[in-house]
């Protein structure tokens, strides 16, 4: 069976696999020039007991520097050859369907806590996405959050993130 989107025609391009090497090339220049600065800071020479702490982290962000600007100019030279796809619209969209809900998962959890947090998100992923009747999706969440509650907190005494709802219970 083909994959959904070599069902329907295709849709525009949203980034092309050249565009995402050069900017994934660039932040890890950007990220190599940090750790090259700091390191150097911190001091990346010898003194009379070896090698200071910033030494060997001072030359892999220089590797890194290197190899990033390899990717850029690899990419900028082969700009006359035809680049591919990275994402389309349709890929991206079912691919922020996922995150929008796990980053806002990870923001509520600092207010709810886990448990709640998670309940919310399990019944939002099978009813929104996963299009599963609303009171499936909310037996599943309760039974799969009260499963966690009594594994983490229960059996293994282990501290998690605790909202208000945990609080009411004396937990």
């Amino acid at each position: 069976m083909p994959a959904p989107e070599e069902q329907q025609p295709a849709s525009p391009v949203v980034a092309t696999s050249r565009t995402i090497d050069i900017a994934t090339s660039l932040v890890l220049l950007a990220f190599a020039a940090l750790l090259a600065y700091d390191n150097w800071r911190t001091g990346m020479s010898w003194d009379a007991t070896g090698p200071q702490a910033g030494y060997f982290p001072f030359y892999l962000s220089l590797v890194l520097a290197g190899a990033s600007v390899y990717g850029i100019v690899k990419e900028i030279m082969a700009r006359r050859a035809a680049s591919e796809p990275f994402v389309r619209r349709e890929q991206l969209h079912r691919v922020l369907q996922v995150l929008a809900p796990t980053v806002a998962f990870c923001v509520l959890m600092q207010w709810l806590g886990l448990y709640l947090a998670s309940f919310v998100l399990i019944a939002g992923f099978m009813v929104f996405v996963g299009r599963i009747a609303w009171w499936k999706s909310l037996l599943t969440s309760f039974v799969f959050s009260a499963a966690m509650f009594m594994t983490f907190e229960i059996a293994f005494d282990v501290l998690m993130p605790k909202g208000p709802l945990e609080a009411l219970f004396g937990f």
